[in-house]
């Protein structure tokens, strides 16, 4: 049933429908007013730009082929922070009130970076001439992911009132975004091309679930953060990373191969390496 035009056409509704308009719902419906931090959002923002630096300087020295230079950035720093902070703070907690900080902190700054990085990067790019620097701005000046981002934060600043209907109908949008995605990336997953490129595989996942936490954990805790602050910053940092970057790298020119390897396998181990920070973290009564 789930043939190569399927997924083609899946990947691009996704790209264009769902994901966007879950974007719109998880940052209108957030309330920055109430539990506002300056110190926590400028801490998560600059942790997160910092991260995409410092891996954009890492795939510069050690990733040799250019073609998967920005699915490599992409994964080992982008995790499924918005699904899985929201789904950690209510079960340890119940409540997750902290996390809208945390995505408005990361969400938009991921996916501003991944459609630059992914522009520059594409094998279809051709490198930084005027024409190639125009069609890359028209590019992110037009991508459905930066407007579902703007569109959120409009509508949670200004507190605008989403009538029912459309309410109604952006959720039942949104709730498929995550199980498409799958079903997209566990259809065009392709084995004997994953196996080729395991070694960046390999990288990328030591990377979003262990090099970044064991840097940027300890300064959280000498910062003060505690709790669910902490567990955000946590998920922030050591997230699997999320199916988004799959399906934004097919859209965007790139193979996917890479990406796909690396949400499966940050996926897979992502229960060891949470759960030994979640133990770490309560060992050292930081939550």
């Amino acid at each position: 049933m789930v043939d190569d035009g399927f997924v083609k056409t899946l990947n691009a509704f996704n790209y264009k429908i769902t994901l966007p308009v879950l974007l719109v719902v998880d940052l209108a419906e957030a309330d920055f007013y109430a539990v506002w931090d300056t110190k926590f959002v400028l801490f998560c923002f600059l942790v997160t730009l910092f991260c995409i630096l410092l891996i954009s300087l890492i795939s510069k020295f050690f990733i040799k082929d250019t073609a998967i230079k920005g699915e490599f950035i992409q994964a080992s720093y982008r995790g499924s922070a918005a699904v899985l902070g929201v789904a950690f703070m209510q079960n340890i907690y119940g409540t997750s009130a902290i996390a809208p900080l945390m995505i408005l902190a990361t969400v938009p700054l991921y996916n501003v970076a991944a459609v630059v990085i992914l522009s520059i990067t594409s094998p279809e790019s051709g490198g930084f001439d005027k024409d190639n620097l125009i069609k890359s701005l028209k590019g992110i000046a037009t991508n459905p992911i930066i407007w579902g981002i703007l569109i959120g934060m409009i509508i949670s600043v200004a507190r605008i009132e989403m009538p029912f209907i459309i309410n109604k109908t952006l959720h039942n949008f949104s709730v498929l975004a995550t199980p498409l995605a799958l079903i997209g990336l566990g259809a065009g997953f392709e084995g004997r091309k994953a196996l080729a490129k395991i070694k960046p595989t390999i990288v990328s996942t030591l990377i979003k679930l262990f090099v970044m936490p064991i840097i940027f954990l300890p300064i959280a805790a000498i910062m003060g953060f505690q709790n669910e602050k902490m567990v955000a910053i946590l998920i922030m940092l050591g997230a699997p990373t999320t199916v988004s970057c799959y399906i934004m790298s097919r859209n965007m020119g790139h193979e996917g191969v890479l990406s796909s390897s690396c949400v499966v396998s940050t996926t897979f181990l992502s229960s060891v390496f949470i759960t030994l920070w979640l133990y770490l973290l309560k060992s050292y009564g930081l939550i």
